[in-house]
């Protein structure tokens, strides 16, 4: 049985909740809405929100331009919302360019006060000041890096069509992106992708046109028929993509004319897409792998921390005060997990026959790292960012939960030869997870706007 414990957090009734009951005990764990409600809204939103504003976490490099491996390119959405504008190589803070990170932050603090060119200079140095025996280190370092079990494929850095992106100027909203394009994409994350029984014939897309007598609630029976990891698979998908749609509800074009436009949250968009009468039950479901989601990354987070306290971690940018200061509100955050419970017990899963539990893993990376790559077939340019982003955030929480015992044996002072996270892989966790934070904070807004409209 998967296990998730809560702490008990005396609940704030929230009057005006959805139609629909979304309360209580989440399937395949011992989690209550309620509860998640509470630790995130008072305690989590605040933390992630001011960490994903601090530089180090802001600017994302990301190729956009990537071809879609699937199906031929419908083209680009000419909406100018779609458009992403990346940011200039001047802007970029001159310790992420210089792609040295979180490595050795003594070495890179030595540089703090130098000007660009003698940056570069001794950036250039850098190698020649180590040991043999830290060379062999990140020699190993790099051979794991490239061996390791990845649930996502990552973007080549180094492409020349890759760019730094600043994620505050960038926000996830609803561009007018939609129909055949964005139907094909989910269609095909949905039913190329997640596991479902040969008897069942009705699409797993909640896009889908028509879905005949097996609409609503029902339909969910069959998912009791699934083992536990594919139903997990099936759980986390939807969860992504109930907390992509209130991105784009609470984020929503209501005007636009004389030069500005305004967005704001979008109730009856929200109704369509969860309200229990408009979609026979089926938007409870939704909204509850969300919070099964977020519970998930969560314990990813909880997992992660040992990695990030080691003093030999700097989020490096190039400013020491700002990455002192990241590092503190990154421990304080982990802090905040680390009292909320065990809420999420990983080792149910592949925990089976063990050829066929590795059998089972490597297909649900496989399928994980399949929908990852469907991301570059989005037309809208903002759409592709922020799908990947969050795609990689949730590959990237996998990851974790799938390395305990490498994670558990981490050098103090060294780096790792057994785990270790890009600056990619760490802007996405953090940034994935602040977006499901997000999601459970305007839920919460939504219920108050739902109380007003009735």
């Amino acid at each position: 049985m998967l296990r998730a414990v809560c702490l008990f957090l005396p609940f704030v009734a929230l009057s005006g909740l959805l139609h629909s009951e979304l309360t209580g005990v989440l399937d395949d764990c011992f989690c209550d809405v309620e509860s998640i409600d509470v630790f995130n809204n008072f305690k989590i939103y605040p933390s992630i929100k001011k960490l994903t504003e601090r530089d180090y976490f802001r600017y994302y490099k990301v190729n956009l331009k990537r071809p879609c491996p699937f199906w031929p390119d419908d083209g680009h959405c000419a909406i100018k919302d779609c458009h992403v504008e990346p940011c200039p190589e001047s802007e970029v803070p001159i310790g992420i360019k210089s792609g040295n990170y979180n490595k050795y932050s003594q070495a890179a603090n030595t540089m703090l006060d130098v000007t660009e060119c003698e940056q570069a200079k001794e950036l250039g140095a850098i190698n020649s000041t180590l040991s043999n025996q830290s060379k062999e280190a990140f020699a190993d370092w790099a051979r794991h890096d490239d061996a390791q079990d990845h649930f996502c494929e990552l973007d080549d850095e180094t492409s020349p069509d890759a760019e730094y992106v600043d994620l505050l100027l960038n926000p996830e909203r609803f561009t007018g992106y939609k129909g055949p394009s964005a139907w094909r994409v989910w269609n095909s994350i949905y039913e190329e992708n997640c596991f479902k029984p040969r008897s069942v014939y009705r699409p797993l897309n909640p896009l889908a046109p028509s879905r005949g007598d097996d609409d609503g609630e029902g339909f969910y029976n069959w998912l009791e028929g699934l083992c536990l990891e594919k139903r997990v698979f099936y759980r986390l998908i939807s969860g992504l993509h109930s907390s992509i749609n209130i991105h784009l509800c609470a984020e929503y074009l209501l005007d636009e004319g004389w030069g500005r436009s305004v967005w704001g949250p979008n109730v009856q968009e929200f109704r369509q897409r969860f309200d229990t009468a408009e979609t026979k039950g089926e938007g409870t479901r939704r909204l509850k792998n969300l919070y099964f989601l977020y519970l998930i990354e969560l314990r990813a987070l909880y997992k992660v921390a040992p990695y990030f306290e080691r003093a030999i971690v700097n989020l490096y940018t190039g400013n020491s005060q700002e990455d002192g200061d990241t590092k503190d509100l990154l421990l304080q955050f982990f802090n905040e997990i680390k009292a909320f419970p065990m809420h999420f017990d990983e080792r149910s899963m592949f925990a089976g026959h063990k050829m066929e539990a590795k059998t089972l893993k490597e297909e649900f990376r496989l399928h994980f790292k399949n929908i990852s790559r469907i991301m570059d077939c989005v037309g809208c340019s903002k759409c592709r960012l922020w799908g990947k982003l969050q795609t990689q955030g949730l590959g990237t929480a996998l990851k974790v939960l799938f390395s305990e015992k490498e994670i558990k044996n981490l050098p103090e002072h060294s780096p790792s030869k057994g785990f270790q996270l890009t600056r990619q892989e760490i802007v996405a966790l953090l940034n994935g997870f602040g977006r499901l934070s997000t999601s459970i904070h305007q839920l919460h807004n939504f219920r108050l706007l739902l109380k007003e409209k009735r």
